[in-house]
């Protein structure tokens, strides 16, 4: 039989250690816990990191949501992802659209007041096309950062695109129109036909009198906009029809198809001062009424003309000998009731700082006369006046023409009329025309009835007396003809030199040229012995 083992550490005990009872602890943590809370850690760093990467929220105002696309429309800045649309709703008065979306913490400094979002998509506008890309690849809001400081986290987008980004190098400017005529956001502007800019907005004034635009001149050609330049509608092929012919004028083909501006400085502009930013200026409708000089000193005048003003329009210039002093600046009708006469008062601007001479250096551009009233009555009483006449023959054209007519009728002006009326003379044609007048006045007065009555009757009397000559005288007239016909042959017989006539004449001059002799012999006789005459004649003496 085996025999039972004793316990350890006696005699005949195995060598074995002794197991000693542990208690166990219940915070023991396996291993398999390790792996979820690893998950946990890892997530619970990406959610943190999330949130301190996350960028602030905004909202856009869209008038529609064409592009826009929860989720999916990216918010992009020079072609980086900025951002992304999270929600799209409607406005609480459903006429607009709010997009929400979640910019990157890098893109927070681009939120301030001026920044500026749009939803590109394919466009055709004026003279660009922008967005193709976006055929493929879908649509995605553009961002164009602002220069302002102030924070905002709420903006209304652009229904187009920004004709430039912020931070272009170049200077805005206002322009004041009467209209838009065929300008469009992205019109360009030229200087000497070289295009330097964009128009970037328009507005139409409160008061509905005129157009307000914005236009933007890139540098280095923003210098050239002084504080005298003049911009101009450059729209098109402009045709103009005045007092000098016929004009046609275009900047470029671009300006033809999609319209247009153009600016520069007058020749003999003296300012030539940079504009500041935002400088207000005229947008002209030509570049001829652009390029007038722009006189400080102006005086209004009227001329009262009782001829047709047919070819005269508002513009129209006032000439003294060749030189444009004026321009008409309104046309009227007039009736007075004491004579009952019809005229057409023309209201002028004069400038008379363009009679002054500035052909001598420092010449000045003011007044002659500091008098206004005394120098003018003194240019009336000399005979200054007003006259109309025929700028071109072609276009039928009007102008007004002052120069002096010392024959003219005795004039004087009437200050306390406002404004005061300067005298006329009636033009050329008009000239002509009382001249004719007067002379076909005349012509009436001449009784031609009555003097065709006593052509008629002498001419009667005429007919019976040629009648009275054809019956009466002429036989006879013929008769004595015929008489003398026959009185003349016969003397012609006689005076031949055979005829007896002519013989009996030869004889009888013979005997008048002896006794023409006997005579001389007789008279020499009595000049040498005068006594005989009284003794006789003596016997010559042997």
């Amino acid at each position: 039989m085996n025999k039972p083992l004793g316990p350890p550490g006696e005699p005949d005990s195995p060598d074995f250690p002794e197991a000693v009872a542990v208690r166990r602890s219940r915070w023991r943590v396996q291993l398999i816990w390790l792996v979820p809370l690893i998950a946990i850690l890892i997530g619970g760093w990406l959610a943190v990191q999330s949130i301190l990467e996350k960028g602030p929220t905004v909202t856009i105002s869209f008038q529609n949501a064409d592009g826009l696309e929860a989720g999916k429309t990216k918010i992009k800045f020079k072609n980086v992802d900025v951002g992304v649309i999270k929600k799209v709703a409607l406005a609480p008065d459903d006429k607009s659209v709010i997009a929400t979306a979640e910019m990157s913490r890098d893109a927070s400094k681009m939120l301030v007041d001026d920044t500026r979002f749009w939803v590109v998509r394919p466009r055709i506008s004026g003279g660009t096309v922008s967005g193709i890309g976006t055929l493929l690849s879908g649509s995605y809001v553009g961002v164009d950062i602002g220069t302002k400081t102030e924070k905002r986290t709420d903006f209304v987008g652009l229904e187009s695109p920004p004709v430039f980004a912020s931070g272009v190098a170049g200077r805005e400017f206002i322009l004041k129109s009467e209209n838009m005529g065929s300008l469009d956001v992205g019109s360009p502007i030229f200087f000497r036909r070289l295009q330097v800019g964009q128009v970037t907005s328009y507005a139409l004034d409160p008061d509905g009198e005129g157009m307000t635009l914005h236009v933007f001149v890139n540098a280095p050609y923003d210098k050239y906009v002084t504080n005298d330049t003049r911009f101009w509608h450059a729209s098109g092929v402009d045709v103009t029809l005045d007092t000098t012919g016929v004009k046609v004028n275009t900047e470029s083909l671009v300006s033809i198809l999609i319209g247009g501006l153009a600016f520069q400085s007058p020749p003999d502009t003296v300012d030539k001062t940079e504009a500041a930013a935002h400088s207000e200026f005229t947008l002209f409708e030509e570049r001829a009424e652009a390029m007038k000089r722009h006189d400080t000193i102006v005086d209004t005048y009227v001329m009262n003309f009782k001829e047709s003003v047919r070819g005269l329009t508002v513009g129209a210039p006032v000439d003294f000998r060749g030189i444009v002093v004026g321009e008409v600046s309104a046309i009227y009708t007039r009736f007075d009731k004491v004579t009952k006469e019809f005229s057409i008062p023309v209201e002028l601007r004069l400038f008379p700082g363009r009679f002054t001479s500035r052909f001598e250096k420092g010449g000045g551009g003011g007044r002659i006369a500091t008098d206004r009233q005394a120098f003018t009555n003194y240019l009336v009483a000399h005979g200054l006046r007003g006259q109309l006449k025929t700028g071109s023959l072609l276009t039928g054209q009007l102008y007004v023409s002052v120069d002096f007519f010392p024959a003219a009728p005795k004039a004087t002006i009437d200050w306390s009329r406002s404004p005061p009326e300067l005298p006329t003379v009636p033009g050329n044609l008009q000239g002509l025309q009382d001249s004719i007048t007067s002379l076909v006045a005349k012509l009436n007065k001449i009784p031609f009835e009555g003097i065709g009555q006593d052509l008629r009757k002498t001419l009667g009397d005429a007919s019976a007396l040629l009648t009275t000559l054809n019956t009466q005288v002429a036989p006879e007239a013929r008769a004595t003809l015929a008489a003398a016909h026959d009185a003349l042959v016969s003397a012609n017989s006689t005076l031949q030199p055979d005829s007896a006539l002519a013989q009996s004449t030869v004889d009888t001059m013979r005997e008048l040229s002896r006794t023409a002799a006997s005579f001389r012999a007789l008279a020499d006789y009595l000049e040498r012995h005068p006594e005989a005459l009284i003794r006789g004649k003596t016997e010559d003496k042997k």
